[in-house]
């Protein structure tokens, strides 16, 4: 989570002129207020954390505060509110007609819940900018976790609330952080069905994520018919990920991105608030998803074989600690892995042997009737 992810991923995206396109504007987000934060998170809560910010406590173990995944800073407080203030800022936005498409690639901070930290999430960005949408209006709000950790913090903000439709693609809990997110995880009783998620098996690469993504989000955006759809682009499941168990590349979560302005466009009036998240490769596979993720964002992917420039790589490398002797090893020469993504729709038939389509099914076979869709058919 170190903060040069983010800055590499501002100088790549620069050095492909992204930001200079037609249409695009960069804003600077205010510090969010303690009311703001309050509109997704406990008043006790946001008091601890500016506590342990100023040094008045050390750590707050019991909110997750001081802990291994947590650990305090002098800024943690001011850091995570601005975050929180830029998706607040894309939501508000994309609700007033400002903008059609966002990217906050320093939120999706996903794992943070009401009165606790966790995962290296201190504030709930995708939460708080959900509440905002819901607050000036929005009936129906969209938000797709694509994250290799399953979404829980914003999934357990909205649980009970039938507005919201969350839908989490992950790593199963069996085997990885936080150890929830399965299918007959469904929603509170107010609002069952509202909350999906699709827990992969360990070792799932680009085919098997992709066909799960497609045999149940798009079917879910166009039944429940969402006015925005806020989508979180963690990349830690990339296949070079230090934390994870999947096998994906950066081509696969190129077309994640892809897909994800088809969705804003074809269920949710192309509206679209995109966030970062997890991504623990920093110099090698966060920077060129995310940069990725922004060029798609403006209507014009970046090419998946484009050329890197030069003048990156030598920052990126310096950035890296890398001497000269070792000069650019290990940092990219394009925005590709080098791989050729491929996926079986779900419409071609159903395996049940393998595991990705067990774990697929149980989720239709669980939540689709809440929407009026056939688990078999649909």
């Amino acid at each position: 989570m170190a903060p040069v992810r983010l800055d590499l991923t501002y100088r790549l995206s620069a050095a492909f002129g992204l930001f200079d396109r037609p249409g695009v504007r960069l804003i600077t987000p205010e510090v969010a207020s303690d009311e703001l934060l309050a509109s997704v998170h406990d008043p006790e809560y946001i008091r601890s954390v500016r506590a342990v910010a100023t040094g008045e406590r050390a750590a707050d173990p019991e909110r997750g505060l001081g802990t291994d995944d947590n650990p305090v800073f002098p800024d943690i407080h001011e850091a995570s509110a601005r975050i929180l203030g830029g998706s607040v800022a894309a939501a508000q936005a994309l609700w007033t007609g400002e903008a059609r498409h966002a990217v906050n690639f320093a939120g999706g901070l996903h794992h943070a819940g009401r009165g606790r930290a966790s995962g290296f999430c201190i504030y709930n960005d995708c939460a708080a900018a959900i509440q905002r949408l819901l607050d000036l209006g929005a009936e129906r709000v969209a938000y797709v976790d694509l994250d290799a950790h399953h979404g829980d913090g914003v999934e357990s903000i909205f649980w009970n609330d039938p507005r919201v439709l969350t839908i989490s693609v992950h790593e199963t809990g069996v085997s990885l952080f936080p150890g929830s997110g399965f299918a007959n995880d469904a929603g509170g009783s107010q609002a069952l069905g509202s909350a999906v998620n699709v827990a992969l098996p360990p070792g799932t690469g680009d085919a098997g994520f992709l066909r799960a993504v497609h045999a149940v989000v798009p079917q879910l955006l166009q039944a429940f018919g969402p006015e925005v759809l806020v989508t979180q682009h963690g990349c830690d499941g990339h296949q070079a990920d230090p934390l994870t168990n999947l096998r994906m590349s950066v081509e696969g979560q190129r077309q994640l991105a892809l897909d994800a302005a088809d969705w804003a466009r074809d269920y949710a009036g192309d509206r679209w608030l995109a966030t970062g998240g997890g991504g623990y490769s920093p110099f090698s596979v966060v920077p060129r998803t995310w940069t990725h993720l922004v060029a798609a964002a403006t209507g014009q992917p970046v090419k998946a074989d484009a050329v890197i420039p030069a003048d990156w790589r030598e920052y990126a490398a310096r950035a890296a600690g890398l001497g000269p002797e070792e000069g650019l090893d290990g940092i990219p020469a394009t925005m590709s892995d080098g791989v050729d993504v491929w996926w079986r729709s779900w419409e071609v038939g159903y395996d049940p042997s393998d595991a990705v389509d067990q774990t697929i099914m149980a989720t239709r076979k669980e939540i689709f009737p809440y929407h009026g869709l056939d688990p078999w058919f649909d």
